[in-house]
C-alpha cells in the first residue's frame, strides 16, 4: 500500500459461538438455554438442510473461506471487526438473556488465521458468560496478539481505544455500545467494575464527551474510528438520532464511523469526505437456515474496504465486497448477488446522495465526492 494512504479492512459482527463453535477443531460445551433449541448441533443441522453437509471438525480457516484471499488481496493496513461472542470454557450463563454466544478459548486460531487487528468488545454478546467470561475473552484475546477496544476491567480501560501503528500514522479505534443494540445499561463498565464502554443516549453532551476523550488521547497524523453498536436487528431505515450523532463525531474529528449491530447491511454515508457506515452487518455466524426475513438476504455479507489519505485523513475509496455464507463458510458472491445488494443498498442510501456502482471484478464502488 502507497505510504500517503491507510486502507482498513472493516467487518460487521463476528459470532464464531455457538453452532461455529461445534464444527471448530475443540468445540466447547454445546447446551444451550434458548426457547426452541438446546443443542448447538442443531443450527449446524439446519445450516446443512438448507445447504448441503458440513465437514467437521473443520480447519480454523473453514468459516473465513473465499474472504481470506479477498481480504489479503486488498492489503489492508488495520483488520478491524465486532466480535460479538465471548472466548471462554469458564463462566455461567447470563441471566435474564434468551441467546448466549460462547467460543471455546483452543479455537482462537479462528480469529488469528484472519490476521485481525483489532475486535472490538462493547456488543451485547461479549458478556454472555458473565464478568468471568469476559476476563478470560481479554486473556485469551491479548495472549493471541489481538488488540481489543470498548471492554475492560474498569470504565477506564474499556475506553481505551485498541492502537495500531501502520508505519505511517496510528489507527486509533474506539468501541462503545447503545441499549439500542441490545445491550443492558447494567453491563457499563465502573471505576471498579469489568464491563463495556456504554454510552447512556445520543445527545450532543454524550457525543461531546466521547468527541473529548478522543481528542484527549489522538496525536497529529492520528487517523480515529468509532466503532458503534447500535440499533436493531432488522430494517434499512437509518434513525435520524444516528445521522445526527455520526455526524456530531466527524463534526469533532471522528475519521471513520463503523457501525454494527444490524444483521444485514445499512445505508452508507459519505459526509465531510469521511465515511459513515451505519450498519455493516453480520459477516460469521450461525443463521443460515433460519427463516423468517429472506427479503433482507442475510446470507449475503459485505467486506469493507476504506482508504484514505494519510494526512488529510479524507476518503479516496470505499470498496465493498459481496461474499454469501453457504455451509457456514463464507464463498465469493455471484454477479447477480451483487447486483441485487448494489441495488438494494443504492435505493436505502439514496437519502444521504450515495452513488453505489458495480464493478467487473464484483466488488460495489461507493462514489466519493
Amino acid at each position: 500500500m502507497a505510504s500517503n494512504t491507510i486502507t482498513l479492512f472493516l467487518a460487521g459482527d463476528v459470532m464464531t459461538g455457538r453452532g461455529v463453535d461445534q464444527i471448530l477443531p475443540h468445540p466447547g460445551a454445546a447446551k444451550l438455554r434458548e426457547g426452541y433449541i438446546r443443542d448447538a448441533h442443531d443450527y449446524v443441522a439446519l445450516a446443512e438442510a438448507a445447504n448441503g453437509p458440513i465437514p467437521h471438525p473443520v480447519d480454523p480457516v473453514w468459516p473465513w473461506g473465499d474472504a481470506l484471499a479477498i481480504i489479503g488481496e486488498a492489503g489492508p493496513d488495520v483488520r478491524v471487526v465486532n466480535l460479538e461472542t465471548s472466548v471462554t470454557g469458564d463462566g455461567t450463563f447470563a441471566p435474564d438473556k434468551g441467546i448466549h454466544y460462547r467460543m471455546h478459548p483452543d479455537n482462537i486460531g479462528c480469529l488469528t488465521v484472519a490476521g485481525l487487528d483489532v475486535c472490538v468488545l462493547a456488543n451485547n454478546h461479549v458478556l454472555d458468560f458473565g464478568i468471568a467470561g469476559l476476563t478470560e475473552t481479554l486473556v485469551v484475546l491479548h495472549a493471541a496478539g489481538l488488540r481489543t477496544a470498548g471492554a475492560g476491567q474498569h470504565a477506564a480501560q474499556a475506553r481505551q481505544p485498541a492502537e495500531v501503528d501502520t508505519g505511517h500514522g496510528r489507527v486509533l479505534v474506539f468501541s462503545a455500545g447503545l441499549a439500542s443494540s441490545g445491550i443492558s445499561p447494567a453491563n457499563a463498565a465502573g471505576p471498579d467494575l469489568p464491563g463495556l464502554a456504554f454510552l447512556p443516549d445520543l445527545s450532543t453532551d454524550t457525543a461531546a464527551q466521547f468527541v473529548g476523550h478522543v481528542q484527549e488521547i489522538k496525536r497529529d497524523r492520528d487517523l480515529t474510528v468509532a466503532s458503534l453498536h447500535w440499533g436493531t436487528n432488522w430494517g434499512y431505515e437509518v434513525p435520524r438520532g444516528h445521522v445526527r450523532f455520526a455526524r456530531w463525531l466527524v463534526d469533532g474529528g471522528i475519521d471513520v464511523v463503523h457501525g454494527h449491530s444490524s444483521h444485514h447491511p445499512r445505508p452508507l454515508e459519505i459526509y465531510r469526505g469521511r465515511p459513515i457506515l451505519y450498519g455493516c452487518g453480520d459477516l460469521i455466524n450461525d443463521y443460515e437456515g433460519i427463516g423468517g426475513y429472506q427479503q433482507f438476504r442475510d446470507d449475503l455479507r459485505l467486506l469493507y474496504f476504506a482508504t484514505l489519505d494519510a494526512r488529510s485523513r479524507e476518503l479516496l475509496e470505499l470498496r465493498l465486497v459481496p461474499v454469501r455464507a453457504r455451509r457456514m463458510r463464507l464463498e465469493r458472491a455471484t454477479p447477480d448477488d451483487g447486483e441485487w445488494l448494489r441495488r438494494v443498498l443504492s435505493d436505502a442510501s439514496a437519502g444521504f446522495g450515495t452513488r453505489i456502482s458495480l464493478a467487473g471484478d464484483g466488488s460495489l464502488s461507493v462514489g466519493v465526492p
